[in-house]
């Protein structure tokens, strides 16, 4: 059976604008993400500040334009004092999160250096864990103040004369769940929270700052974690935080290409309780949403692996191959995100290298992309200025964790003042599909391209041996200026682009 959907766009119907900051990333100390990864010294793809020279040029062509840092789990034990200053003189530390060695080569002055070659926004998390108030405002000290101070002249010192002037920080992360360092209730994180932001206002108002929303839709504490903070720090956050993975479970294919309605779920359940905590406070503010976590992650195997007992530098962790059908859901998270524009400020696709990422490497061989690049790739470049309201008319089938969900979806973009118009469509059905795009709207608008992701072999895989294995394809099209049709392969995430003729 074909599945047909029809999709009517109109530029009339917008929903917000497609803000580069939803295709943020994150890199954390887990595993090969920072050392191996992003930092090699000793390797011959690497610059002269220890930078692999093709996971450089790998970022930038994802796309990306903020990355979250230090953590994740990581930073909830981290002393950022032990990461700046002379390399001969960092410490060595275990890092409990992970259950690592931490050298400290990587610190924040690598961090900031590695943000500006590859051309990203810095977002850094503070350890709320262990650590606290006075802590906080003395990295605050170091990173954004011109001179003149002790912390400030410290930088200068380590060689960075100018402010680094970060503008978006994590008050914490995760500290909801009970595996992490400092773990707290929500009334006791709320309030540090809250102690922390005013703090930190008071050396500039202006930073923008993120509350730790609850680790996951599924924790028992979901909504009540997140009404208990906002209690407490609704006046003096700017966001707060949303944290999502997903991966297939005992073979429910459909439930797992379905996993962006449960994203889209969690959105809208953290809108209803942010937009109930400012009428409580009778306030109009519009409490934005940082997702700075999601991802396809078999957290499964990750938990159910033999992890050794001696502590190791720089363990394999998490790193999962991805495949085609892990390249589809990312697409259609992807769309999801878009879709709430309004609310969702920033987004992280976590992580950034090796561990769960779209970007894998090995020391004596170039560094490849993962079926989930693509569609991150694709979806930052070309979804440009506003995103369109409507949604196909599709079939519908059940899923065994979502109820019924559209076998096709699909979502467009609109750029008014260069006159091109994206759409990204995702296949959920294991059949063909038929996507007529209804051109009404956009008279006098011509197809560019038409590339999807998708295989003969839904499982397959790039890797080091080959890397190009999974690439996306262009498809063919039918029509004109009324409307296309386009069919759709089996499992695929597709992107249609077109532009208008200049008037």
């Amino acid at each position: 059976m074909v599945a047909r959907a029809v999709f009517t766009p109109d530029p009339n119907e917008v929903i917000g604008t497609a803000e580069r900051r939803l295709f943020g990333s994150f890199v954390e100390h887990i595993g090969r993400c920072v050392y191996g990864g992003i930092y090699d010294p000793e390797n011959p793809f690497s610059d002269k500040e220890g930078f692999r020279s093709d996971v450089v040029e790998m970022v930038k062509e994802l796309g990306v334009s903020v990355v979250r840092y230090p953590g994740g789990n990581f930073v909830s034990g981290y002393r950022w004092e032990d990461g700046v200053g002379p390399l001969e003189e960092r410490p060595v530390r275990l890092d409990l999160a992970w259950r690592s060695v931490e050298s400290n080569a990587f610190g924040l002055g690598e961090f900031m250096k590695w943000s500006k070659r590859v051309g990203v926004e810095p977002m850094i998390a503070l350890n709320l864990g262990t650590r606290g108030i006075q802590e906080a405002l003395d990295l605050l000290e170091y990173c954004n103040h011109p001179g003149g101070t002790r912390l400030s002249d410290l930088r200068k010192s380590h060689g960075h004369k100018e402010p680094f002037r970060i503008r978006t920080w994590c008050l914490g992360n995760e500290l909801d769940g009970p595996w992490q360092i400092g773990h707290k209730n929500a009334s006791e994180y709320g309030r540090l929270a809250a102690e922390t932001a005013r703090a930190m206002r008071m050396f500039d108002p202006a930073l923008e700052l993120v509350a730790c929303g609850s680790s996951g839709s599924g924790m028992p504490t979901f909504g009540s974690w997140e009404r208990t903070v906002l209690d407490h720090a609704f006046e003096e956050v700017d966001l707060i935080s949303a944290h999502s993975y997903f991966e297939e479970i005992e073979g429910d294919r459909f439930s797992f290409l379905s996993s962006a309605v449960d994203l889209s779920r969690t959105i809208e359940k953290m809108i209803s309780i942010a937009d109930q905590a400012a009428a409580a406070k009778r306030s109009t503010k519009k409490l934005g949403i940082s997702f700075d976590e999601w991802n396809v992650w078999y957290l499964s195997r990750y938990l159910e692996a033999n992890h050794s007992a001696e502590w190791r530098s720089t363990p394999r962790l998490c790193e999962d191959e991805f495949t085609v059908v892990d390249g589809v859901v990312v697409g259609s998270l992807l769309m999801a995100l878009l879709r709430h524009c309004d609310r969702v400020r920033i987004a992280c696709l976590a992580q950034l290298v090796n561990a769960i990422a779209p970007i894998h490497c090995e020391p004596d061989s170039h560094a490849w992309r993962q079926t989930t690049f693509f569609p991150f790739s694709l979806t930052a470049r070309h979804a440009v200025g506003c995103v369109l309201a409507a949604t196909p008319v599709s079939p519908v089938k059940e899923s065994k964790l979502y109820g019924e969900v559209p076998m096709i979806d699909a979502l467009a973009t609109h750029d008014p003042e260069r006159r091109t118009l994206a759409v990204f469509v995702v296949n959920r059905s294991s059949e063909r599909g038929s996507f007529t795009l209804n051109l009404g709207g956009f008279r006098g608008f011509g197809v560019i391209e038409v590339k999807s992701l998708f295989d003969e072999d839904s499982e397959a895989t790039n890797s080091n041996s080959d890397p190009n294995r999974v690439m996306p394809r262009t498809l063919n099209r039918r029509g004109g200026d009324q409307g296309i049709e386009v069919d759709l392969p089996p499992v695929s995430w597709t992107m249609i682009r077109l532009a208008g003729r200049i008037r």
